[in-house]
């Protein structure tokens, strides 16, 4: 793979480790951070890529690591405050008035959801991997992913019903 391809590869990506960001920071200007810094890390480190492996898996850790890098800085240092995830527009619906509100309401009920519980479910109901390689992309067991997706469907299930949203399976 030559530099070039390597770079519209990622470029194909930019929008599911935006989305991938956005549920790490809950901020739009920290997950555009955290993906440009992410972006330039990956292109300085293209050479150790392993072809044999899917570039979206690769990318999504790098994505992660460098948050976690972030994290720790701003250990050191103060840092600003986080925007709520529900002034975000990365996911969308139906046009009507009733599915925004109800977006919205599922949007709100998401960033109130630890990080731990939002990462792993964000991962399999949206980005579409599977419990593996969620568990390989997190770094934690599968049974760990399996359980934080079940309770994160619970708590969103009770929060939504209590607020008269109707769940469908």
């Amino acid at each position: 793979m030559t530099p070039d391809e390597f770079k519209s590869q990622i470029i194909e990506l930019l929008p599911r480790l935006r989305r991938f960001a956005m549920t790490l920071t809950r901020s739009a200007p920290d997950a555009d951070d955290l993906l440009q810094e992410a972006c330039a890390r990956a292109l300085q480190n293209w050479a150790n890529y392993d072809m044999s492996q899917p570039l979206d898996r690769w990318l999504f850790r790098v994505v992660r690591n460098t948050w976690i890098s972030e994290i720790r800085k701003r250990q050191v240092r103060q840092g600003e405050g986080l925007i709520p995830a529900e002034e975000s527009h990365e996911l969308q619906v139906e046009d009507g008035a009733e599915h925004r509100h109800d977006l919205q309401k599922v949007k709100s009920h998401i960033a109130k959801l630890p990080g731990y519980l939002t990462q792993p479910l964000l991962l399999v109901s949206l980005e579409g991997y599977s419990y593996r390689e969620t568990s390989e992309l997190l770094d934690i067991p599968m049974g760990t992913v399996m359980s934080r997706i079940h309770r994160a469907r619970q708590m969103l299930a009770s929060a939504l019903s209590d607020n008269g949203v109707a769940i469908h399976d």
